[in-house]
C-alpha cells in the first residue's frame, strides 16, 4: 500500500513536535509538508532536538496549492486558524483537527468560550468528535475529525461509561485536575509570567475554563442537566494530567460495580487500563498513548473517587490523533503509538 502523504500545520508547538516524533515512526505515513508562521525556512529539529535524526522538510508557509499532493492535514493551531483551512479542503483532504475549532457544536457557545466568530459552521456540522474509544464507530465517516482537550479526556474516558449505564449520580460531579506546564503550550512563561512556574501549584480558569463547555456538551448526550464542578491546576512539571473525580453512588451501586463496568466497557482497548484502589501517578504514563483509571473507596460509603491520568501531549493531543488517522484508515490501532505494558 501506498503511503499517506501527510500536512503538519503547526508542527512546531509542543503538540506539533509530538506528533511529527509520532508519525515518523509511522510505516504507513509520509510527511510531505511541515507549515508554520514565524518558523519558516528552519528545520523542525530547532524545536526539538530528538527529531534531527530524521529526515524531514524544511518548515514552509501553509499555502492552499499543497492540498492537492496530501491525503491528510494534520492541524495544531491557535484557535480561529482551523477554521480556515477547513474551509479550503479538497474531495480527497481528511483534516485532523488539534484546536478547539470542532469540538463545540453550538457556534454561540464557541464564541463565548473563545470570543471567536465561526467561519467554517457547514464543516462545523459535519465533523466528527474524536475521542477514539468512545467514537470509535464513527470516525471513519467524518472529513474533519475534532480532537478532544487534553483535560475532557481524561474526564469522559472514566465518565461516559458510569453515566451511560446510570451507575452514579449526575448531579454534584467534583473534578480536580492537575496538568504539567506544556499544556499551556510554548507560550506558557508569558501566561503566567507572575506565577513561580517551577516550584508551585496553580489554579486558574476558576469556574470558567473553556473545557467546561466541552465536558457539558459530550455528557449532555447521553443524560441532560448532569451538573460538575471542574478546577484545573498548572503544576511545576512538564507533561502529564491527573484529574481526580469526586462521586455520589447511584442506589445499587457500589465500587465493585463501577470497576466492573469499566472493565467491561474498555475490554478490548488495549490503551486503557482499568484499575481498583490504586494511587496513580503521571509517571506511570508519560511518553505512552495510555490512559490509567483506577476507582478507589473513599471513607464516606455513598462516595466513591476516580483518578485518571494521561499524558497531555500524546493522549491528550497528538497521540489520540495519530489513534483516529489508525481508525479511519484501518492501519494496526498501535502504528506510531507503541502498546506500553502496565
Amino acid at each position: 500500500m501506498d503511503k499517506l502523504n501527510v500536512l503538519i500545520a503547526g508542527s512546531t508547538g509542543y503538540i506539533g513536535t509530538q506528533l511529527v516524533k509520532l508519525l515518523c515512526k509511522h510505516k504507513n505515513v509520509k510527511i510531505k509538508y511541515l507549515c508554520g508562521n514565524t518558523s519558516v525556512g528552519k528545520n523542525i529539529s530547532y524545536y526539538d532536538k530528538d527529531l534531527k535524526k530524521y529526515k524531514l522538510p524544511k518548515i514552509i508557509k501553509i499555502n492552499y496549492k499543497l492540498f492537492k499532493d496530501v491525503d491528510v492535514i494534520f492541524t495544531s493551531l491557535p484557535n480561529g486558524e482551523s477554521q480556515k483551512i477547513a474551509n479550503k479542503l479538497l474531495k480527497k483532504n481528511i483534516m485532523i483537527d488539534l484546536s478547539a475549532d470542532f469540538r463545540l457544536t453550538n457556534a454561540k457557545i464557541y464564541n463565548k468560550y473563545y470570543g471567536i466568530k465561526h467561519i467554517s459552521l457547514n464543516n462545523l456540522k459535519k465533523s466528527i468528535y474524536g475521542l477514539t474509544e468512545i467514537n470509535k464507530k464513527n470516525l471513519s465517516k467524518g472529513k474533519i475529525i475534532a480532537c478532544p482537550g487534553c483535560y475532557p479526556t481524561s474526564i469522559l474516558l472514566p465518565l461516559f461509561p458510569l453515566i451511560k449505564k446510570n451507575l452514579i449520580d449526575f448531579k454534584n460531579i467534583v473534578i480536580d485536575s492537575k496538568s504539567g506546564f506544556s499544556g499551556a503550550g510554548r507560550g506558557v512563561h508569558k501566561k503566567f509570567k507572575n506565577k513561580n512556574l517551577y516550584g508551585s501549584t496553580s489554579a486558574y480558569g476558576i469556574g470558567s475554563h473553556r473545557h467546561n463547555a466541552e465536558i457539558q456538551q459530550e455528557l449532555s448526550y447521553i443524560k441532560k442537566n448532569i451538573e460538575f464542578t471542574f478546577t484545573p491546576h498548572i503544576l511545576p512539571m512538564f507533561r502529564g494530567i491527573l484529574s481526580t473525580i469526586y462521586l455520589n453512588y447511584k442506589s445499587k451501586s457500589n465500587l465493585n460495580k463501577i470497576y466492573n463496568e469499566l472493565r467491561r466497557y474498555y475490554m478490548k482497548d488495549k490503551f486503557i487500563k482499568i484499575l481498583k484502589n490504586k494511587a496513580l501517578s503521571t509517571n506511570d504514563v508519560i511518553n505512552t498513548n495510555n490512559c490509567q483509571i483506577s476507582v478507589c473507596k473513599s471513607k464516606d460509603k455513598k462516595k466513591l473517587i476516580i483518578l485518571s491520568s494521561i499524558d497531555n501531549l500524546i493522549k491528550g493531543g497528538a497521540g489520540q490523533a495519530v489513534q483516529n488517522l489508525n481508525l479511519i484508515f484501518n492501519f494496526k490501532l498501535n502504528e506510531g503509538l507503541k502498546w506500553d505494558i502496565f
